[in-house]
């Protein structure tokens, strides 16, 4: 399974690699060209049956939030940093995997017995933590691990519940998986589709800068994974979006006010062929879509997103049914533009 594959793979920012291998062997056969470019960003284009027709640009992101392995204690034990947006509270006695070679460990800290009054009364900073590989000493942990080296958590993919899935990454190997089934799709349209599987979004959209600079689309939308807060604690106007309820539309983010030409056509194919779909409610955060429109004289680009609960930390649960839902309306979109040309 695709999605499984792809949440369980290693893809810090800058060390995506093993996600582009598997998306490369699995959009092959389905391309006309495809291509890794200098910053590692894996492009793959579909021609289209019109010479003279426009460019439309897809963009997901390979990598994943992450750890950073920066100092190596006497002791054996590892410092990190921090790669992309983590909350440090989400971080104690989690399961990693560190490296290319996926080398086992545990984060840990002080344990309460030993704590101060003051210590306990608040959460950890990312100083008072450390990643356990169960080495002996220094001399022994430095035959394992190098300084650099990423730090993934040790999440498994699983189907729960009913109709839902739970995996590390979700943000936004749900948007790649979901570009590669559409390119593996047996259709061609009168536009050329640029599918673009970008890196670094979690530290700056690095990727997607470079990507549509260099392929100039006529217009773009960024795949996302996005937060859902439709829990315990949350108020409902502090949703932002909810699991179960379809794909979610941005009109704004702290990096895009997305061209409502692309977002009202995004609505009326969806209200044409009955697929569920709401509106992302939150403005803060950014996404691919935020680089991408502000390459040459402006590209106009919106945001397609899974609602994912608990993003951006060891574990996040997603509907498949918003999957699903949000690849059919893609799909369609893609097939309006063949029918009416491009919404702007």
């Amino acid at each position: 399974m695709l999605l499984k594959a792809l949440t369980e793979a290693f893809g810090v920012p800058g060390q995506e690699h093993e996600v582009r291998d598997i998306l490369r062997d699995h959009v092959r056969p389905h391309c006309d060209e495809i291509e890794t470019d200098s910053i590692g960003n894996l492009i793959a284009i579909k021609r289209g049956t019109s010479k003279d027709g426009p460019k439309v640009m897809l963009a997901a992101h390979m990598d994943e939030i992450g750890l950073m392995v920066t100092y190596i204690e006497k002791s054996g034990v590892l410092r990190f940093y921090p790669v992309g947006g983590i909350d440090p509270r989400v971080l104690v006695s989690k399961q990693v995997l560190v490296g290319r070679d996926r080398i086992p460990g545990v984060i840990g800290a002080k344990p309460i017995h030993l704590q101060k009054r003051d210590e306990a009364d608040r959460p950890f900073e990312l100083e008072g933590l450390y990643i356990d590989i169960g080495a002996k000493d220094k001399d022994e942990a430095e035959k394992l691990v190098k300084l650099g080296d990423g730090v993934v958590f040790a999440t498994q993919y699983a189907e729960i519940g009913s109709g839902r899935a739970k995996a590390k990454a979700f943000d936004d190997r749900v948007g790649c998986a979901i570009i590669a089934e559409l390119l593996a799709k047996d259709r061609r349209w009168g536009f050329t589709l640029q599918a673009v599987f970008t890196v670094q979004e979690e530290v700056g959209a690095r990727g997607a800068q470079v990507a549509a600079y260099r392929l100039g689309p006529n217009l773009a939308i960024a795949l996302e994974g996005t937060t859902a807060s439709d829990v315990p604690g949350s108020k409902e106007h502090q949703y932002s979006t909810r699991l179960g309820k379809g794909p979610a539309l941005t009109r704004t983010d702290a990096s895009l006010v997305a061209d409502m030409r692309i977002v009202r056509r995004l609505v009326e194919v969806a209200e044409a062929r009955g697929i569920p779909f709401q509106f992302r409610e939150l403005a803060v955060g950014g996404t691919d879509a935020g680089r991408i429109h502000l390459i040459r004289e402006g590209i106009p680009a919106a945001v397609v997103s899974v609602p994912t609960r608990y993003i951006h930390s060891p574990v996040s649960i997603i509907d498949k049914q918003d999957f699903e839902h949000t690849l059919a309306l893609v799909s369609a979109f893609l097939d309006s533009i063949d029918e009416r040309g491009l919404p702007c």
